[in-house]
């Protein structure tokens, strides 16, 4: 008796959505990543690309765009957060149903480790993920 076929692994997988306005090609600062990416401006992303992405990151500096869309709560919400000064970010997080809040250019080992997460580990690459230290969760964004 054969296995039955392993739903979704044989599908391409849908690119990890990164919302941001801003004109830097690497907002997040994820350039080291191999995890597929799809970098849109708020007002560009369609509902569909933001349902089937994996997980989707979106540029703090990009909020008021992204709130303008009326988008629904989804699982698998990151804000990257640009100004560490910025006190306002975890209740305009927690309104739009973010999962986590995270500073760009802190340690990416926890994101990078939720990307293949969120991706099923196609393209981990354990040794240099695990290697810069520790990979503790930022604090949920409801605190």
């Amino acid at each position: 008796m054969s296995a039955p076929p392993q739903a979704g692994r044989d599908r391409p997988q849908a690119p990890v959505l990164v919302i941001s306005d801003s004109t830097d090609h690497d907002p997040v600062g994820l350039r080291t990543s191999p995890v597929p990416r799809l970098h849109l401006p708020s007002p560009l992303f369609s509902a569909a690309e933001y349902q089937r992405a994996p997980l989707v990151l979106l540029d703090d500096r990009s909020y008021s765009a992204f709130t303008l869309r009326h988008v629904p709560h989804r699982r698998g919400l990151i804000v990257v957060l640009a100004d560490p000064d910025d006190s306002t970010i975890y209740p305009r997080a927690v309104a739009i149903g973010a999962e986590a809040v995270i500073r760009a250019g802190d340690n990416l080992n926890w994101l990078h480790l939720r990307l293949h997460d969120a991706t099923g580990c196609r393209y981990a690459h354990w040794e240099a993920l695990l290697a810069g230290g520790p990979a503790d969760p930022p604090p949920p964004a409801s605190t």
